[in-house]
């Protein structure tokens, strides 16, 4: 069977695709991984291995293998997890929003989003327990933990995001693993008992697509709270903790714009990798980054709206806990890093996409790139900076204690956490299609 394409209004001929092929375009990366590939994925195996060795060594000597001390006792396990938690915030805002709101162009980014959310909020959730001195006692939180505490919200909204993003995955790829069981021939019987199994028999007639439907609605409408509560609740672990720089009515909201513009990075990322790798120009296209660069100009404008709000306050009122840490971050130790991500992470991003040439696969690309990085450093200074400034200073430490600079202890754990979520991805990627074959198809069907 064949339907025209109608790319835009200026098409002369209408272009024929087969369905045939689009099934042959997506399934490509499922059947056969290059060298390329493989050396790939044994780097971020090697990675995480590494990342696994210095936790053993944390796990015996204690977690004063860190720099972490009595100021600085958070760290860059903390910095990562609200990192984490923020890009995971992007599969309700490119699956969820976009499809209820009937954009036909999130076809081709749903999954990407959703694999991207589903590897985030899992390393955001494990981050945690690497934090602890005695992991042992996480089970504590579930047995004993008291509603007055934030950390116990947070628990639950993560734990409740987990499972619903997992849900939301999971459903979207049903019609594909009924696909995948019965045209994939020549994998490992492993493989093809794991589609069969996830497949729950899975025929696509209209009573189980009528459901299907059904369940995803319901699910899109469920994700955005869910989504935007676990950043809200994040925040407030910070805003209910009495520190100068995080004792704001203003985080939740702030935590939440940043996480959007930083998730949206993610996923350009995302779009232009599987674009070049998997060859899939014909799905991903320039339309696609041009409206994705058109939302983080958006996306930005919200963030810097908030970031005027957070700094302005407290900067006219000059309280002197908050002067003494704004001074730091706007003129101090911290100013250089401090100006280089609002630069690199906010302003400059939002110039540049203003201009069309500038919304380009490659030049959005690399800007996304920034902008992820710029997420991460932000969530950094939101952490370190404030905990180095308290309200009453120890008296009587040693100089090291009131600094922080992480060990490389601390650094291989990070990178073994962002390798895994690059690993997840990957090897998601290489079992199941990254673009729904399912929505290709129906959006071609609308089309007629």
């Amino acid at each position: 069977m064949k339907y025209p394409i109608i790319e835009n209004d200026h098409t002369e001929k209408p272009e024929t695709v087969d369905i045939e092929t689009i099934k042959e375009d997506l399934l490509r990366p499922i059947k056969k991984i290059g060298p390329a590939g493989k050396i790939w994925i044994a780097s971020l195996i090697l990675i995480c291995l590494i990342g696994a060795y210095a936790y053993y060594l944390q796990l015996k000597n204690g977690l004063e293998v860190t720099s972490m001390r009595n100021y600085a006792s958070w760290g860059i396990y903390i910095s990562s997890f609200v990192y984490f938690v923020a890009i995971s915030l992007v599969g309700a805002l490119i699956s969820s929003i976009l499809k209820l709101l009937n954009f036909e162009w999130y076809r081709p980014l749903a999954r990407i989003a959703e694999t991207i959310a589903v590897a985030n909020i899992i390393c955001a959730g494990l981050i945690i327990v690497v934090d602890m001195g005695r992991p042992d006692r996480v089970f504590n939180l579930f047995t004993h933990g008291r509603v007055q505490s934030p950390i116990l919200w947070d628990v639950m909204v993560v734990s409740s995001y987990l499972i619903t993003s997992l849900l939301f995955l999971y459903f979207s790829l049903l019609p594909s693993l009924g696909m995948l069981r019965d045209q994939l021939k020549n994998k490992p019987r492993w493989q093809m008992k794991m589609y069969k199994f996830l497949a729950l028999g899975w025929e696509g007639n209209e009573k189980q697509s009528a459901r299907l439907k059904k369940s995803i609605r319901f699910i899109c409408i469920l994700i955005i709270p869910l989504a935007i509560s676990i950043h809200t609740v994040t925040a407030w672990l910070f805003a209910t903790t009495l520190r100068p720089g995080w004792n704001s009515t203003n985080f939740g909201p702030y935590f939440v714009a940043g996480a959007f513009l930083a998730g949206t990075g993610a996923v350009i990322i995302g779009m232009f990798v599987f674009q070049k790798v998997y060859h899939l120009q014909k799905y991903i296209t320039d339309y696609h980054f041009d409206n994705m660069g058109k939302l983080l100009v958006f996306l930005g404008l919200i963030y810097a709206y908030f970031n005027i709000n957070e700094y302005l306050i407290p900067a006219y009122s000059s309280r002197s806990s908050e002067a003494l840490l704004l001074n730091d971050m706007f003129l101090g130790t911290s100013s250089h890093l401090f100006w280089f991500t609002q630069s690199i992470g906010m302003i400059l991003p939002v110039i540049l996409l203003l201009f069309r040439k500038m919304r380009k696969p490659l030049p959005m690309t690399i800007i996304a790139v920034f902008i992820v990085i710029g997420a991460w450093l932000k969530r950094y200074l939101i952490v370190i900076p404030v905990l180095l400034h308290p309200y009453l200073p120890i008296q009587g430490v040693p100089k090291s204690w009131t600094s922080y600079f992480p060990s490389w202890i601390e650094i291989a754990i990070v990178l073994a956490f962002i390798s895994a979520s690059l690993l997840f991805i990957t090897i998601f990627s290489r079992l199941f299609p990254i673009i729904s074959i399912a929505d290709i198809i129906e959006g071609k069907e609308k089309k007629l």
